[in-house]
């Protein structure tokens, strides 16, 4: 059974797409912890991001510094830090989440809410970027 990013790569799903390629894709995390927070995945179906090869590993990492080096452009923000939590969705990912401190990373503080508009207006920034 396909997970929900899988769905999302082959358009079965709606997303606010920031970019892909043949083997990675990136879009804005609809319960973000910050205005510009992505999830960056490999296209292949893989759980735990420990298990992919470490060519298609080391890939997805070149390819969320592309997508991190833009949301830093896009975004007012510090840095944009890096996390792997890969308990949500069997389906291995990366967050990139714009920080101004160390609590902006944390799962545990409210999701944020936007309109259809904005998450439209915030992933357009951040492609103008790449």
């Amino acid at each position: 059974m396909a997970t929900i990013f899988s769905k999302i790569v082959k358009g079965e799903i709606p997303s606010y797409k920031i970019a892909e390629d043949d083997k990675y894709y990136a879009f804005l995390d609809i319960n973000p912890l910050a205005k510009g927070h992505t999830l960056v995945i490999p296209k292949q179906e893989t759980d735990y991001l420990f298990d992919l090869d470490d060519e298609l590993l080391a890939g997805l990492m070149v390819f969320a510094k592309k997508i991190a080096l833009a949301i830093d452009k896009a975004v007012d923000c510090k840095r944009v830090g890096v996390a792997v939590l890969g308990l949500e969705v069997p389906h291995a990912h990366i967050h990139l989440i714009p920080l101004k401190s160390e609590a902006d990373i944390s799962f545990s503080n409210p999701k944020l809410k936007f309109s259809t508009e904005e998450f439209e207006a915030i992933a357009e920034s951040i492609r103008k970027e790449l």
